[in-house]
This record gives structure tokens, C-alpha cells and sequence, in this order.
């Protein structure tokens, strides 16, 4: 069902003078995000029409934009995504840790997407996979899936990885099954300042590669010198990596992949109004607790698109990535591997229902089935429907 209000809406109305004034200053991905969200489920996308077997109401419906940016869109891909990771879980505990960048980094990210997230990937990943196989603490080969989120709650910048985390691994010959303590993976500290050492070496190596680019207020730092001031304080400060408690159970684990797998800046679901004062909507303020935390933000239309816009990924950047035991072509050989250790079925195999981009919801007259009687292109329009036959006893006039 379609929210009352939704990013689609605010772009309609305040993106073409969004664009206007900042013209020759918003990437090209960024400038197609706009397109789709606005597009997305219009006659511009083309679409078909579906009519009742029953009774023979008719309607439209246009096709999505399918942009992974679009709140509208999301939903169908994360369900595809999660019936084909439901095979993947172990009968273990499961840990959820998060890898945060520093504000003074942060920034440099920005400026430098594909570099930089790619770095922060890497670094909380190999992160990981190192401590957990010093036998001074888990001795094992794990299994990663990394979630990349760069947004804040009021969608502010905010680049940090989510990473599910099975409690155990395999050890170094692959001959048994070696599980973690029931509420204990790492540590975080170690975790924190092998993610600091490795992720600023790598940063370093990419700046005097000449692989990093400075604008405006970070031009100063394409100097060396600069640059290194820039990150002093950072190589002292804790790098925070957070731990969450394990997961209950597998289903746990798959409910919250629903909630952040595919999830984007904002969600439809979060606006409350658009008027002339602005865009208002529903944030998390992590300072707070309890039911203090809900709190209702107002935002100028421009600097809400703004917002939005920072968190356009580059094009054909992969933002969910899987490491160690459940990488690529080989996760399947390991997981099946692992099952035998711990003595398990595996998963029984079913096809994976992709579920059609636009589901067919039941006739709103009278409850019937409805099926499509005609397709149509992008930016054309459907053909009238044939009118009505004339009721017995009526005259044609």
C-alpha cells in the first residue's frame, strides 16, 4: 500500500529547483537517483493494465524504477535476498558487531566513495578474520556478512559496517567445529586498534598513490604534511567497534538482515508531513533512551534532498559483502562441511520464488483474481478499456 507521503513526493515538488541551483554540481548517479525515486511506478516507467475475472474492474499499474536508493523499491529485493541467504544459517549463536569510521575520516570518505568505503570493508574484514584465528582467542576460520550503512538516523554522514557473525569457525585444518563462548565473540578493544593500525596504513598508502581526491573545505589535505596533521589525532583516539549481544535464534538473525540488508537513507514510512515549512520526520536520538528516543526532525525541503543525495553509492559499488567461511563460490562447500561437523541435515533444497516486481493484490470490487490484459512501454499510456456493454432494456442514444 502507498504511503500518504513519500521521497518520491518531496522530489516531484522541490527537485527540479534542487537541480536548477546546484547545476554542474551533483554527480551523475546522483542526478539518476533523482530520476528513479521521481519516476519510480509512473507512466514513465511503462507498466500494464489488470482486469477482475470476476467482475471486470480495471486498473494501472506502472512499473518500479528497481534503484537499490529507492524506498519503494527495497522491500521486493530484500525478501528475494533473504530466501536465498536462509539456506546459509548454522544451528549456532549468531553475533551482530559494528565497524564505525571516526568524523575526521568520515569526511575523507566522502569525498573519496568507492576508495574509502571499499578500505573500510577490508580493514573491519580482515579485522575480524585475524583475531578470530589467533589461538589466543577463538583460533578459528569464521564467516562474515558486511552490511555497509553510511547514514545516521537524521540521515547525517555516518559511514559504519554491520557485520552477522556465526559464533564459532572452523579450525586451521578444518577438522572440528570451534564455537565461541555463549555471549563472548572478541574482544573489542583488540578489535578496535587492529582496525585503526590497519584501516590509516591503508589510508596513507592510498594518499601518496594519489588514489584520494580533496575539494573545497578538504582541498588542503592533497599536501602530505596536511594530511598527516589531519589524522594526529585520530591515531590516538579508541576506535569504536560494538559488539551486540548474540542473536536467539536463527530467525532472529533473519529478521534483522530484513530490517538492514536492503534498507536506504530514510523510509517512507518515517515521513510525517510537507509543507511549506519543510520535510518533518521521525529519528532515533541514540543519546537519549527510552521513549525519549522517538524524536520528529524538520528539515528545508533542500537540504532534506541533500541529505538524501549524500548517501548515493558509486555506481556498481557492491554495499553487502561476504567473507572467510561464507565467501563466494565456496561457502556452499564449507557450509555443508560445517553441518557434518556439528552433525545437521542440510537445508532441504527448494527454488528460490522471485516475487514479481509489482504483486497483483485481489479485485477491490468484489475479491477476484486479476490478470493482466495489456502491457505498455516506457512514457506511453494504456489504451482505453473497452466501455461497458448496455444494460437490457436501455437505448443507445
Amino acid at each position: 500500500m502507498r504511503a500518504s507521503l513519500e521521497v518520491a513526493d518531496i522530489f516531484r515538488a522541490a527537485g527540479p529547483a534542487y537541480r536548477a541551483a546546484r547545476a554542474g554540481h551533483l554527480s551523475l548517479d546522483q542526478l539518476k537517483v533523482m530520476s528513479a525515486v521521481e519516476h519510480c511506478r509512473t507512466a514513465v516507467m511503462g507498466g500494464h493494465v489488470e482486469a477482475c475475472t470476476e467482475c471486470g474492474h480495471w486498473r494501472v499499474a506502472y512499473n518500479s524504477c528497481r534503484n537499490r536508493h529507492c524506498p519503494r523499491c527495497q522491500g521486493a529485493a530484500a525478501r528475494i535476498w533473504l530466501a536465498e541467504r536462509e539456506a546459509d544459517l548454522l544451528p549456532v549463536g549468531y553475533f551482530h558487531v559494528v565497524f564505525t569510521l571516526p568524523a575526521e575520516v568520515a569526511d575523507i570518505a566522502l569525498q573519496n566513495k568507492a576508495a574509502v568505503y571499499g578500505l573500510l570493508f577490508q580493514a573491519a574484514s580482515e579485522t575480524m578474520t585475524t583475531i578470530a584465528a589467533d589461538p589466543k582467542h577463538l583460533g578459528a576460520r569464521i564467516g562474515i556478512t558486511a552490511v555497509l550503512h553510511t547514514w545516521g538516523s537524521a540521515m547525517t554522514h555516518h559511514p559504519h559496517i554491520h557485520m552477522i557473525v556465526p559464533g564459532g569457525g572452523l579450525s586451521p585444518d578444518d577438522s572440528r567445529w570451534i564455537s565461541s563462548r555463549p555471549a563472548f565473540l572478541l574482544p573489542v578493544r583488540v578489535l578496535g586498534k587492529l582496525f585503526r593500525r590497519l584501516f590509516l596504513t591503508r589510508l596513507m598508502a592510498l594518499h601518496e598513490t594519489g588514489r584520494l581526491a580533496f575539494h573545497s573545505s578538504l582541498s588542503h589535505l592533497g599536501d602530505r604534511g596536511a594530511f598527516l596533521r589531519h589524522l594526529a589525532p585520530v591515531r590516538k583516539k579508541r576506535w569504536v567497534v560494538y559488539a551486540k549481544p548474540p542473536f536467539a535464534g536463527p530467525e532472529t538473525v533473519l529478521a534483522y538482515l530484513s530490517r538492514y540488508t536492503h534498507r536506504v537513507a530514510i523510509s517512507n514510512s518515517r515521513l510525517l508531513r510537507f509543507d511549506e515549512a519543510g520535510v518533518t520526520f521521525r529519528y532515533k536520538d541514540y543519546r537519549r533512551g527510552g521513549a525519549d528516543r522517538q524524536q520528529v526532525m524538520t528539515l528545508a525541503a533542500d537540504e532534506f534532498i541533500r541529505r538524501f543525495l549524500l548517501h548515493v553509492l558509486p555506481k556498481g559499488f557492491h554495499r553487502i559483502r561476504h567473507y572467510g567461511l561464507l565467501a563466494g563460490a565456496t561457502r556452499k562447500a564449507h557450509l555443508d562441511h560445517v553441518r557434518q561437523l556439528l552433525g545437521v541435515a542440510p537445508p532441504v533444497e527448494a527454488d528460490v520464488r522471485v516475487e514479481p516486481d509489482d504483486t497483483r493484490p485481489p479485485c477491490p470490487c468484489c475479491g477476484g483474481h486479476m490478470v493482466v490484459i495489456e502491457t505498455f512501454e516506457r512514457q506511453r499510456q494504456p489504451r482505453a478499456p473497452p466501455a461497458p456493454a448496455p444494460s437490457p432494456g436501455t437505448q443507445a442514444s
